[in-house]
């Protein structure tokens, strides 16, 4: 598969060549929660052909985007992750899927929500400066999603499985995307059955201060 070009000396134009091929920045949006195997990136990606994924890892890695790394026994399998340069995308990818999320709507058929997706989506969504003084745990379950957000004056951490102890439990439809785009409000969710919660519910509408679109 031949390297597109786009004869410019401009670094617009040669960030593309690197990362603007089709499913490069989703490959490098699902890295940036973790290290992933092949059959990781696969899963996440179910609609990728595994020639095309396996040619994009290629160029990263020739990049110097992502490289390969061998986990420590018993595990031993390969795992791929983001380079220091790799992870220097980040605040883009973040910013693109902000943006983005303004233009969702409702899901279409056969479209899906992974913990990576789902990690990212809340990531690009924080406002660290609605955040500062504030200090939550949150376990968000959505269908057998199930993760862990912690807020710590101004930061934000998530990860998939069970919070230990969380201030609030919420489980929640895929339009609790609503909420965070201010296009319900946490009651209105509440009442049609959109979100339901265990704890405080006056804690739902402090995270939407702190996560929203």
């Amino acid at each position: 598969m031949g390297k597109r070009e786009y004869g410019q000396y401009c670094g617009l134009a040669r960030a593309l060549e690197m990362v603007g091929e089709r499913w490069a920045l989703l490959i490098v949006r699902d890295l940036l929660v973790g290290p992933r195997r092949y059959t990781d990136l696969r899963r996440g990606l179910p609609k990728i052909p595994t020639n095309i994924l396996s040619a994009r890892l290629k160029e990263m890695e020739a990049a110097g985007i992502i490289h390969r790394r061998v986990l420590p026994r018993p595990d031993g399998s390969v795992v791929y992750e983001l380079t220091p340069s790799g992870r220097e995308l980040e605040p883009i990818v973040l910013m693109l899927g902000r943006w983005g999320a303004r233009a969702l709507g409702e899901p279409r058929p056969g479209e899906i929500i992974t913990p990576e997706l789902l990690i990212m989506g809340i990531r690009s969504a924080f406002r660290p400066e609605a955040a500062l003084g504030v200090r939550a745990g949150y376990e968000l379950r959505m269908g057998e999603i199930v993760l862990a957000i912690v807020v710590d004056d101004g930061s934000l951490t998530v990860t998939e499985g069970p919070a230990v102890r969380p201030d609030l439990v919420i489980e929640a439809e895929p339009q609790f995307k609503s909420v965070l785009a201010r296009e319900l409000t946490p009651d209105e969710a509440i009442a049609a059955g959109h979100v339901r919660l265990t704890g405080d519910p006056g804690l739902l509408k402090q995270l939407v201060e702190m996560v929203h679109l």
